[in-house]
């Protein structure tokens, strides 16, 4: 890995580490027509509304995926700590962000036949 992957690993985290962002919060979810798995960064800043009755945020948020191009709409309910309170998504389902690492990770490829098996030894 050269300086630039190592500067970059420092800081937003390495493969498969949770994403290092103090103004944003990370949702997952998965498409209900292709499968295909989405992390959502939404901003604390510009994407939540405050509901400043009772200091809970409110989230209405349309994402789309790469493959089938289906809109997602969620709706979050969060506390004043950014906790989820309550979650809704049409078109999709949330997923956490374990289940979306494993659905990111490629798959390594699958031994042909006679591959990785030992030669049978020479007669004597």
């Amino acid at each position: 890995m050269g300086i630039l992957g190592k500067i970059r690993d420092l800081l937003f985290g390495g493969a498969g580490a949770a994403p290092h962002d103090p103004t944003g919060i990370y949702l997952y979810a998965k498409c209900a027509r292709c499968g295909t798995p989405l992390r959502i960064r939404v901003d604390k800043h510009n994407d939540l509304q405050r509901d400043y009755d009772t200091g809970e945020f409110h989230l209405h948020k349309e994402m789309m995926d790469g493959t089938c191009f289906s809109l997602m709409h969620a709706t979050v309910r969060f506390d004043a700590a950014y906790r989820i309170l309550e979650q809704q998504i049409e078109g999709g389902e949330f997923i956490s962000a374990s289940e979306y690492q494993a659905l990111t990770q490629p798959t390594p490829p699958e031994p042909q036949d006679g591959e990785g098996q030992s030669a049978d030894p020479p007669a004597a």
